[in-house]
């Protein structure tokens, strides 16, 4: 039942963000207060309205309710536009769940989770990767996103204190290796490192797959370079399926 999660709809936005993501600068911080206070989604954008994020936050909370879940993804466009193929193939047999929304920054996560999407869920593990938005989102400095990405994982934490949680590191995104983007993601994810403890939290860094040698993002690996294409989520899913299979055990 909770193969609604991963409705064609949700990732046509997921995909369609990468079109006008370099232009999330320009658009008003939907959080004033940043992203570790709950925010639900305010504003409507060209690739996707409130009203269709409200849609997909309610599929969400139906499967909460109602379905059993061992794999629980949450995140942004990047875990909503996981390739159908590879979920099909990877992902649903650990009967996974997603709830990915296109464009959510921390705030939005917390207000998902606050508000029906924790529900009577029992997941074995968590894939949680979230941050890369609160950078345009709430203009935050890498110790804010640091800061705002452990509010999630508290948040996951009381949820489901039994569950654990697989921490990705934000991905790398823009083309060059020495782009100030890639330096504030490095920033982010040496202090949210530090919320691995091995047992219930479980820190990884799957951005050097996604990366030349030369350090730049490749078009086949990231159109965009913020968003994976299939190829870049093939990358991806090599390199994290041993440890989601490993936690599983």
């Amino acid at each position: 039942m909770h193969s609604r999660s991963f409705s064609l709809p949700r990732i046509a936005c997921a995909l369609a963000l990468g079109a006008i993501c370099h232009l999330s600068h320009a658009l008003s911080p939907e959080s004033p207060s940043g992203g570790t206070i709950p925010a639900k989604r305010t504003m409507d954008y060209p690739w996707m309205t409130v009203a269709t994020w409200d849609r997909m936050h309610a599929e969400d909370v139906l499967i909460a309710e109602h379905d059993q879940v061992d794999v629980l993804f949450v995140g942004d466009s990047i875990t909503a536009g996981w390739d159908w193929q590879l979920w099909e193939k990877h992902f649903k047999p650990l009967n996974a769940a997603n709830f990915g929304i296109g464009g959510d920054g921390t705030a939005n996560v917390l207000w998902r989770l606050q508000h029906g999407a924790i529900g009577q869920l029992q997941p074995k593990l968590i894939v949680l990767l979230i941050g890369v938005n609160n950078f345009a989102l709430y203009n935050e400095t890498p110790e804010q996103v640091a800061a705002s990405v452990t509010a999630v994982v508290t948040q996951l934490q009381l949820a489901w204190p039994n569950s654990k949680i697989l921490l990705n590191g934000v991905l790398p995104f823009k083309e060059k290796a020495d782009a100030t983007e890639r330096a504030k993601v490095k920033k982010v994810n040496a202090i949210i490192a530090k919320l691995g403890d091995d047992k219930r939290i479980f820190f990884k860094n799957y951005g050097a797959p996604l990366l030349q040698k030369d350090g730049s993002i490749s078009t086949e690996i990231m159109a965009d370079f913020l968003h994976p294409t299939p190829k870049g989520y093939q990358v991806w899913a090599d390199a994290m399926l041993p440890d989601i299979k490993h936690l599983l055990q």
